[in-house]
């Protein structure tokens, strides 16, 4: 069986190169585009460094939810259609960058809904995008899928015409994020590594990347946390988030499976619920599969490279950057554990767990986790 390998986005990356977007826009053939992000991201720094390079060129649509709904990529298609745009900035977190690339889809199919994607349609010619995060977390920026709750689900929007034409990754866009934030989007970017290189799929191009992206997180991440203003470690967060969403084409596992019911139930931020997760099931993983991540705790350079030092130093980590603890410090409740299950079972990433998961060991990790 064939395998396909493919990493085709351009990404700028360097304090300051926000600078050169208008010159980029003209080379990819945009001239108006739509610029899609969410609110509170309007009354920020990163926002009012965007706004001297945007000088009131370009329509804003600023209605994207934290965990994005549908109704958000249908106003976001009004809002492209009303200001006669030619393609999209999606600029902020993972959440703007998730409506910015798919709203296009609705763009070349005005009358069909998302919950109607069909992948085996004609995606072609879609309008080009340029995305820009202000967190270093989704790596969504060079993502082929987005992920969108629709009817009460996080629905994964999956099709290689998704990827941006260009990712612009300037860390003094970051410089304002808060701590807790920091390391919420710094902890799914651990996961995305963690997991893309533990699950079983034959990529090795992707396991190269995650275990070097594993290594810079655990240098910059701390640093990035607790030295907000550090430009390097947040150029180096930036890059390890974007090496964690190349990784990750290559799947992801049960981690993810139990915190994508986290946000749309819970409402938990997404890296959040990664955090809170991991450690129990990386536990889980490595009493199934002695050896797992021997070759993670090398990533580490520690000294130690057994499985129960790999887990234990993930944990520290998480929670020296203030994501220790368990769901029900967030408010997630044993009356929801049901829900929960049901919705992390029916999630597909769990089939690319590197060991087997049932109903009930899902529900036993979320217990874990509480």
């Amino acid at each position: 069986m064939s395998s396909v390998f493919s990493f085709p986005t351009s990404i700028l990356v360097g304090a300051s190169s926000l600078a050169e977007l208008p010159n980029r826009l003209a080379q990819i053939g945009m001239s108006r585009p739509l610029v899609v992000t969410d609110p509170g991201l309007l009354q920020t720094d990163a926002y009012r460094r965007f706004e001297v390079v945007n000088n009131g060129r370009w329509p804003v649509f600023s209605g994207v939810h934290p965990n994005p709904i549908e109704e958000d990529v249908e106003a976001a298609l009004s809002a492209y259609l009303d200001a006669q745009a030619d393609g999209v900035i999606a600029f902020g977190g993972g959440s703007a960058l998730d409506v910015g690339k798919v709203v296009r889809l609705r763009v070349k199919r005005p009358t069909h809904k998302l919950r109607e994607f069909n992948f085996h349609d004609d995606w072609s010619g879609l309008p080009p995008c340029v995305a820009i995060p202000t967190t270093a977390g989704t790596g969504s920026e060079v993502g082929r899928s987005s992920v969108i709750i629709i009817e009460g689900k996080k629905t994964v929007i999956f099709h290689p015409s998704l990827l941006a034409n260009l990712a612009v990754l300037d860390p003094e866009l970051t410089l304002g994020l808060p701590p807790r934030l920091t390391a919420a989007t710094g902890a799914d970017a651990l996961t995305h590594c963690i997991e893309s290189f533990t699950s079983p799929v034959y990529h090795p191009l992707c396991d190269g990347i995650a275990l070097e992206a594993i290594h810079i997180i655990g240098k910059a991440l701390p640093q990035a946390v607790h030295h907000g203003n550090d430009v390097e470690a947040r150029k180096q967060m930036l890059v390890a988030a974007m090496m964690g969403g190349i990784a990750f084409q290559k799947d992801l596992g049960a981690t993810h499976a139990l915190a994508h019911p986290l946000s749309s139930i819970c409402g938990l931020h997404h890296g959040t619920a990664n955090a809170l997760c991991l450690p129990a099931v990386m536990e889980f993983n490595a009493q199934r599969k002695p050896g797992l991540y021997r070759r993670v705790a090398l990533a580490l350079e520690l000294s130690d490279t057994s499985d129960a030092a790999a887990c234990r130093h993930i944990r520290e980590l998480l929670s020296d950057i203030g994501l220790g603890g368990g769901l029900r410090a967030h408010g997630v409740t044993e009356s929801q554990l049901d829900a929960l299950t049901e919705q992390a079972f029916a999630d597909a990433c769990h089939q690319t767990n590197p060991v087997p998961v049932t109903k009930s060991d899902l529900r036993a990790l979320y217990e874990k986790a509480l």
